[in-house]
């Protein structure tokens, strides 16, 4: 698409739907062509974000276009009418827009975690600085599984969401630091090192995995999108490419917003999980079947209905949520 070609062609038309829209009252007539244009701009606004993404001409058309939805809708003070859009368009896209970053922290978690297990494991005067042999074997024998299980189901889930949610949040939070993120991922992959190696230490490789992958395929998961997004969060202020840095720390900011109310919902899922399944008496195969049918669920809201999101012109931005519904309905 030549941008310059595609805004002279519909200056016109744009330039009219912004003059509609300061209008304070309508005739018959001038109702319907606010209509028209309305939903022609939408259409328009979703070209110009798939092809070109933030433009200045993009950015005033928005403008445009709420100011015109607001002139036949009026402002809805009812804001769970808003949240079937949240869902089918926003909160996916904007996962979506993160999907690399977040395949980066999964990938330099596993490769710590495994270098750091390696390490551990492979020097006996390393696992001594842990504790000595008895504190050792009592982690692996009784205290790694005892954990899941010391406290009723209900109360753990509770903890668990609040801990992982407190973590999401300082990912979010302070990522434009840019320091922080790393810390976090660090942390974590020392810690599934640090088990892994204790527990392979003293016969009980199994018990690891058994007792980890249910829940923390999509608990770790929602942990590495927290990261993506404060890390991007970081990005946008460093290199705002031709924004400004104010302007891709909002619009960047904005979308964060979003991943942040995803991932309460997807960290108390894991919570539930934790809580509930990874400590009861149900066969390992179906235990870890459920945190596979959890992350698969996930991923498919992430990666399938979150590319079909963005393809419709939407990027997490509360702005979009018209002119992206308007696309994605008739595609």
């Amino acid at each position: 698409m030549d941008l310059d070609a595609y805004t002279a062609a519909h200056s016109e038309e744009w330039a009219r739907l912004d003059e509609l829209g300061r209008k304070r009252a309508f005739t018959g007539q001038e109702a319907d062509e606010l209509i028209e244009r309305y939903q022609s701009g939408a259409t328009q606004l979703s070209a110009l974000k798939t092809v070109a993404g933030s433009t200045a001409q993009g950015d005033r058309l928005s403008v445009s276009l709420s100011r015109a939805r607001l002139r036949f809708t009026g402002a809805s003070a009812n804001v769970l009418r808003a949240v079937p859009t949240f869902f089918a368009l926003q909160l996916p896209a904007a996962l979506y827009r993160i999907r690399w970053l977040t395949l980066a922290m999964a990938l330099a978690t596993v490769l710590i975690a495994t270098l750091w297990a390696l390490w551990i494991g492979g020097d006996p005067a390393v696992m001594a600085n842990l504790g000595d042999d008895e504190q050792l074997k009592k982690l692996a024998n009784e205290d790694f599984v005892d954990y899941y299980s010391e406290n009723p189901a209900a109360s753990f889930t509770g903890q668990v969401w609040t801990n992982n949610a407190w973590i999401a949040a300082q990912c979010l939070a302070f990522g434009i630091l840019g320091v922080w993120v790393p810390l976090v991922i660090l942390q974590n992959a020392q810690n599934l090192g640090i088990n892994a190696a204790v527990l392979f230490e003293y016969g009980h490789g199994d018990t690891f995995f058994l007792y980890i992958l249910p829940h923390g395929l999509l608990e770790l998961t929602a942990i590495f999108v927290a990261a993506a997004a404060g890390t991007r969060l970081f990005w946008a202020w460093i290199a705002p490419g031709a924004r400004t840095r104010g302007q891709a720390l909002a619009e960047d900011g904005r979308a964060l917003f979003t991943i942040a109310l995803g991932l309460v919902i997807v960290l108390f899922v894991s919570g539930v999980i934790e809580g509930f399944v990874t400590p009861s008496p149900l066969p390992w195969p179906v235990k870890i079947g459920i945190g596979v049918v959890a992350l698969g669920a996930f991923l498919f809201y992430m990666l399938f209905v979150g590319g079909r999101a963005y393809r419709a012109g939407q990027t997490g931005d509360l702005e979009e949520f018209e002119a992206g519904a308007r696309t994605l309905t008739a595609a």
